[in-house]
């Protein structure tokens, strides 16, 4: 073995897409790197490799402005001189769901699959944390490495550290385990990614460079391959980098300077890796830092953009996607790949670290919510479009339960689990269609005239349920046929609300508004409610007189008591860190005297309402704005907030249904206060020193303090659907929608979990002063979240289930405006290869053993290549679970696959035992 050393250089640019400034104005210096990258490629054979950052959205971004030089750029690309992917975008892995990461992975192979080439690189060089199922997800695409930027601190073999055993590792190479033990090379960016930029030709200058940048690579490299990544935030390239070299090379000839690629450095770097390679297991949280550095308060900045990107993955990933699959499987409809990927792709736009994370200018957020929103409305028409194509092919003529004059319609669960729950939904009673150009005034007068009858809700198998039903009068509409002009119509209208009972997991139940019958529903299960006090069969609930709650689970007989008071401090941070002002104590709702009333109480609903008028600091002080506008760091500002208060209402509605085994809250304010923090604290009055979030394919065990060279006096963490604490015979979750943020408080009255609700700060942060008066979130807010006690595990209780499908909207559908009319136009519907589909009115495309299961379902969908059905599951435990499946579409073979959907090992049976963490693909081929 030689002990030269190797410096390589690798060229690149870290392309965030927005900041500090909007995307446009990204995008013209995006133009100006990539126009004098390709003229250099061309002139200079001795500028051998350029890195794109691990994203191919690049090169969608490039040619939107320059698609003359596409041919240019992607021969460069197929010959390997600038390397590609495997990345759509560079996301913040913490705040995208597992599917959203999955899809990003997926996407990026897909962009890059044409050329033939593509960069096997688990490139995160920013990522604010790393999740800890990354290991399994790159060895599934066939990556074995890892190059990142944060999430553990090596010391360095020559380091002075002392303390050595605090640290994760004394290399910047390290070997990364992912829970069910897949392993890959991890390398971090111990010198950050730009250690390697601006090298310079000058003889003088270039010892003083290299006499710095050498010692400090060696400090942390186990082997003699230095890295030095040439470049940095859109850093335009070194175009005189080759003759930099060749200046580096005379004056330090024991040294071999290349201009180098990853796929070479990473190679050369595993053949020389000692065997002692410190192991670090699953999620880089920089636990062992001082705190500062995680950016994790990054989770709570803009939580308005956090709500809207769980909406959008939630109908993506859980509604449209599970649909079409369904449809797909029946032979109903083909599975619309393009358009899904293209909503995707605008979702996914919002993902990347400075954008999801809220910590860019004003601008680049508005922009946000708009890419939002047309990712939404993709969704949206494809939900419906499928849900009708399912609902015209259901076959309703024969059934005695419902009679000639029922409006029928269909509810769908695109859950992974059977679901009860509350359905709202508006129903036409009466339509008539009418030419455009004529006044429809007397048409809507003579629909609004007709007495409606009164009516109940009949299932296909003749169950009554109790419903409210609710004349809407008469509205306007119109139909878009496939074969002909618009169809524009007025049609009376009812809204219908009832709970819909063991609908099954990834299929569908279908109902009758009949007229009544003289026959009592069923409403067992039913809630009772009187004053401030609610229950069903789980739980009872009383609201307090200060708004909190105390909850009693009568399967445990645990009673959780002063659950969702709220906190408040403030915060004179900025988008990345949040930073209490110094000696400030936190006030709460706990003294207030809250308003109370029963609000609405049905048999399968209880609704109770609390009005809380707290006044709380209007701001910060004068002196804040001067410690921004000197860069102050935001451990040495010595600001206040205000004496001077504004009021803040706040409006929680706790809602308990019938069969429910958790407590809904829905907290609405409006905000005028700036620069500080809003939390709702559950005291879970348990002893434990640890706890459990739901990551990234996993549920997380964290410990409850951070570790000994933690200082930062905040501890907040990163969540996705919840978070929990147990002491291994009872619990208390937290579920939310889009609440990325919490922390385990731990003080001498008793421990909480805190959910963060709302964060207002009013500047970027980071290296400049960028003001962000958006960022201070003022007006209306609405946030939602859960309660959900339970005994013994999380996950067989149904806990974790609960959570899961409490963010997963329901989907409906009108079968036809009434049924002997639907009864007597209606012909067999012609699928999608032309033959003839009928379903039946209840129907179920894929059962697993849910029940007690310690499995989570993931995905239902189409794999783009082979036209198989995949289906995605992982284990919430590190016990092995047997996974049990039944089709309920024709299926003929049962195979593994990866992320990629590629197919792997066939599986002779329906089910397959899954090992400790393991992310379990099933694709069931079409054939």
């Amino acid at each position: 073995m030689t002990n030269q050393k190797t410096a390589h250089l690798i060229s690149h640019t870290h392309w965030d897409r927005e900041w500090y400034m909007p995307y446009e104005h990204h995008h013209v210096l995006l133009v100006e790197l990539m126009d004098k990258l390709l003229d250099t490629l061309d002139q200079d054979p001795e500028y051998r490799y350029f890195h794109l950052d691990g994203q191919t959205i690049i090169r969608e971004d490039y040619l939107q402005v320059r698609p003359d030089q596409q041919e240019r750029l992607d021969r460069y690309i197929r010959e390997g001189r600038i390397q590609f992917g495997p990345w759509y975008v560079l996301q913040d892995e913490f705040l995208t769901s597992s599917e959203a990461n999955l899809r990003n992975l997926l996407i990026g192979h897909r962009d890059a699959k044409p050329f033939g080439v593509i960069s096997k690189t688990g490139y995160f060089p920013d990522s604010f944390g790393n999740m800890g199922q990354a290991p399994q997800i790159l060895q599934q695409a066939d990556i074995q490495n890892a190059i990142f930027g944060r999430g553990v601190k090596p010391t360095g073999f020559n380091n002075a550290v002392v303390d050595a055993e605090a640290y994760e590792s004394p290399y910047s190479e390290m070997i990364w385990r992912s829970p069910d033990g897949s392993e890959v090379l991890g390398i971090l960016f111990a010198n950050w990614y730009c250690n390697g930029m601006e090298v310079p030709v000058d003889p003088e200058q270039a010892k003083v460079y290299w006499d710095k940048n050498l010692q400090d690579a060696e400090k942390f490299a186990s082997t003699p391959h230095l890295l030095f990544m040439n470049g940095c935030d859109h850093q335009p390239i070194q175009t005189d980098l080759p003759a930099a070299l060749r200046t580096a090379s005379e004056l330090y000839p024991d040294v071999k300077f290349i201009h180098s690629n990853f796929d070479d450095y990473i190679e050369a770097v595993s053949r020389h890796v000692p065997d002692n390679l410190a192991t670090i297991e699953g999620e880089l949280r920089s636990q062992h830092t001082d705190g500062w550095g995680t950016l994790v308060n990054t989770a709570s900045a803009r939580v308005y953009l956090k709500q809207l990107n769980q909406q959008g993955q939630t109908l993506l990933e859980k509604v449209a996607e599970p649909l079409a699959a369904m449809a797909h499987a029946a032979g109903v409809k083909s599975y619309p790949h393009h358009l899904l990927t293209h909503a995707w792709k605008m979702l996914m736009q919002n993902h990347p670290h400075d954008s999801i994370c809220g910590c860019s200018v004003d601008e680049v957020h508005r922009e946000m919510v708009t890419r939002f929103a047309k990712s939404r409305q993709l969704a949206e028409k494809l939900v419906s479009q499928t849900a009708q194509a399912i609902g015209e092919s259901i076959d309703v003529q024969q059934n005695e339960a419902w009679g000639e004059d029922a409006v029928l319609f269909t509810v769908l669960n695109t859950a992974g689990w059977t679901r009860n729950g509350i359905i709202e939904q508006e129903l036409i009673v009466d339509k008539a269609f009418f030419p455009e150009g004529p006044n429809p005034q007397a048409l809507a007068r003579t629909l609004e005239e007709a007495a409606l009858p009164a009516y109940q809700i009949v299932d296909s198998e003749g169950n009554l349920y109790e419903a409210e039903i609710v004349d809407l009068g008469v509205h306007f509409g119109y139909e878009l046929p496939k074969d002909r002009f618009r169809q524009p119509y007025m049609a009376r209208k009812v809204k219908v609300t009832f709970q819909a009972k063991q609908v099954p997991a990834l299929g569908y139940q279908t109902y009758g508004l009949v007229p009544a019958r003289e026959q009592e529903s069923d409403s067992v299960h039913a809630v009772q409610a009187e004053g401030n006090v609610m229950e069903n069969q789980y739980l009872r609930v009383t609201v307090e007189d200060n708004g909190t709650v105390t909850l009693l689970d009568k399967r445990s007989g645990k009673e959780y008591v002063g659950l969702n008071a709220y906190e408040n401090t403030g915060d004179i941070g900025n988008e990345y860190v949040y930073r209490q002002p110094e000696g400030e104590q936190a006030i709460t709702t706990e003294h207030l005297k809250a308003e109370l009333r029963l609000v609405q109480h049905s048999p399968y609903r209880a609704v109770i309402q609390s009005v809380l008028h707290w006044n709380i600091p209007a701001g910060a002080d004068e002196l804040f704005e001067q410690e921004k506008r000197y860069m102050v760091p935001f451990t040495e500002r010595k600001a206040q907030r205000v004496q001077q208060t504004v009021p803040l209402k706040i409006t929680t509605t706790y809602t308990l249904e019938a069969g429910s085994d958790l407590l809904k809250v829905r907290t609405d304010f409006d905000n005028q206060a700036t620069d500080h923090r809003l939390r709702a604290l559950f005291p879970f009055g348990l002893v434990t020193d640890s706890h459990y979030a739901d990551s990234i394919f996993e549920v997380a065990k964290r410990p409850n303090a951070p570790a000994k060279e933690w200082v930062n006096p905040s501890n907040a963490q990163h969540q996705q659907a919840f978070v929990y604490v147990t002491d291994g015979s009872t619990g208390l979750m937290a579920a939310n929608k889009g609440l990325n943020e919490y922390e385990i408080l731990q003080t001498s009255s008793g421990s909480s979990i805190a959910v963060t609700l709302l964060r207002a700060s009013s500047e970027l942060g980071d290296w400049g002063v960028f003001e962000t008066p958006e960022a201070q979130c003022q007006g209306p807010q609405s946030v939602e979240y859960a309660i959900i006690p339970f005994a013994g595990d999380a996950a067989k209780s149904g806990a974790c289930a609960s959570a899961y499908m409490y963010p997963i909207p329901w989907t409906t559908v009108q079968l036809g405006t009434l049924a002997h009319t639907y009864a007597k136009e209606a012909q067999p519907v012609d699928g999608m290869n032309g033959e003839e589909v009928t379903l039946p009115p209840c129907k179920q495309w894929l059962d697993w053993n849910s029940e007690r299961s310690t499995l989570a379902f993931s995905t239902f969908k189409i794999a783009e290549e082979t036209g198989d059905v995949i289906a995605r599951w992982f284990n919430l435990t590190a016990d092995p679970a047997e996974l049990k499946v039944q089709t309920g579409f024709e299926c003929t073979a049962a195979y593994e696959s990866d992320v990629l959907e590629r197919v792997k090992d066939t599986l002779e049976e329906m089910s397959q035992t899954v090992s400790g963490h393991k992310i379990v693909t099933q694709g069931y081929p079409l054939r």
